[in-house]
């Protein structure tokens, strides 16, 4: 069993983060739907401190943002890039190493947080020793992934791995930064660089890979052209020189230097450049063939989740005018916009991307099609339910609060939208079970075939 993790199996690295992303989704997205019922009753699990509401939300955000969407990602990174340079991975021992080690830091990790070990910093909780350990992660991640397009192949540079190289670099840099593994700070300085830190994670890590996964995933799905890379390299450049300063919108009723404020606020509206460019890229790639959403699961995600990246873009700058922020910013407007974000947009661009390699890298189809379909169908009608309900229910709560009525009046009116989060938490989760199933089959039919078929002879690819 130990061997598994030194392999040196072509895409083996990807396929096991492939299955920790599901393990960690299922975790993350179970303690989710226990914070949606401690929403609707606060005594459920009792009193009991290592289920409280406050160490679970972090287990929750650091199960679903570093365990499945992270895990995802790396899988994308591991699968796409030898893809796209004609090379195999540099190394895949070390990447299969790497996943071990990920694995064993996250799960530590969120055990201390609910034993109440944390920094206490929004997205950055994990305890110090845990910061250098992904710090180690993300650079030998990122060894692994330049060391084979330096070697490659295939001479001329996609636009994915121009996302793929960029992230790579600039993300390390962020979470050394976030992390203030170089220096203390206390007050308002911590708070800047915090929130430094965490639109990056989203920007420079979330966004930046998961655009790359698209850029590849559309094109060789509908195989159709990328309708144009200049486009795509205006989108690149732009979100690599306008994203950094936008951190500090969320802290504009903070006495920071009105200067950052306004960098902030500048770049979230620059944002819409970027945003533009991709979005007319995607859909414009897809042009006569979306007939394909209806009977390839992994485009329906995909195009799904380039929806969800439309709605979370035109969202950002919006909330980022200083009104609207002060009108809306305390809200659950801001907790639904968070989700749409990294569930929305780069949950589903992960979803398509397990859908579409998986059966690739196991050589063999998915056991249900059906299941998959219901996977799709739960998640993406689970989500709207919880996004509208939060959208509602941050409007109603600002204008509460603007008109002046009592907190516990504010509290009370929330009561029907927080049963309608849970139960919309309990259609995600019949989701994502459905989904683990049907991975777990898929694999089991896979080993089945390599124990019956005699050496030597590979299984029929899956199709396309």
């Amino acid at each position: 069993m130990l061997l598994k993790w030194f392999s040196d199996e072509e895409f083996s690295a990807a396929k096991n983060y492939i299955y920790s992303a599901v393990a960690w989704l299922v975790v993350g997205v179970t303690f989710a739907v226990i914070l949606a019922i401690k929403f609707v009753i606060p005594d459920f699990l009792g009193v009991n401190s290592y289920l409280t509401f406050g160490r679970v939300r972090v287990a929750h955000i650091q199960s679903v943002a570093l365990g499945f969407l992270s895990a995802g990602y790396v899988a994308s990174l591991y699968y796409m890039v030898p893809r796209l340079t004609g090379v195999r991975l540099y190394s895949e021992r070390l990447g299969n190493f790497l996943c071990l080690v990920f694995n064993a830091t996250l799960g530590t990790g969120v055990l201390a947080v609910l034993l109440g070990f944390t920094e206490g910093r929004e997205y950055l909780e994990l305890p110090r020793l845990w910061d250098w350990l992904v710090l180690a992660f993300l650079v030998l991640t990122a060894f692994n992934v330049f060391m084979t397009i330096a070697n490659r192949r295939e001479r001329q540079i996609y636009v994915s791995l121009w996302y793929f190289m960029g992230t790579m670099v600039w993300f390390p840099l962020v979470w050394f930064i976030g992390n203030r593994t170089w220096v203390k700070l206390d007050g308002l300085n911590d708070a800047a660089v915090n929130w430094f830190y965490g639109h990056n994670h989203l920007g420079l890590w979330f966004t930046t890979v998961g655009v790359g996964m698209v850029y590849y995933l559309i094109p060789i799905i509908t195989r159709n052209p990328l309708f144009s890379h200049k486009l795509s390299l205006i989108g690149f450049w732009s979100i690599a020189m306008v994203y950094a300063p936008t951190g500090a919108h969320h802290l504009l009723q903070a006495p920071i230097p009105e200067w950052l404020k306004s960098a902030a606020i500048i770049s979230s509206l620059l944002l819409l450049i970027p945003v533009a460019a991709s979005v007319t890229n995607f859909y414009m790639t897809a042009k006569g063939k979306w007939h394909v959403v209806f009977s390839n699961v992994a485009l329906r995600f995909t195009m799904a989740g380039v929806l969800y990246y439309l709605i979370t873009c035109l969202q950002g700058p919006f909330q980022a005018a200083r009104p609207v922020n002060f009108y809306l910013h305390f809200s659950n407007w801001v907790v639904a916009h968070a989700h749409v974000a990294l569930l929305g947009s780069f949950g589903f661009f992960t979803w398509g991307a397990i859908y579409h390699m998986l059966p690739r890298i196991l050589k063999v189809n998915w056991f249900s099609m059906s299941l998959a379909n219901w996977h799709f169908w739960l998640t993406f009608l689970g989500f709207w339910m919880f996004f509208v309900v939060l959208t509602i229910s941050g409007l109603i709560q600002a204008a509460m609060w603007a008109g002046g009525h009592p907190w516990i009046n504010v509290v009370i009116a929330q009561q029907p939208m927080m049963i309608a989060r849970m139960l919309s938490g309990f259609i995600m989760l019949g989701g994502q079970i459905a989904f683990a199933y049907n991975v777990i089959r898929t694999v089991l039919i896979a080993r089945r075939r390599a124990i019956e078929l005699p050496a030597g002879i590979e299984p029929e690819p899956a199709h396309a």
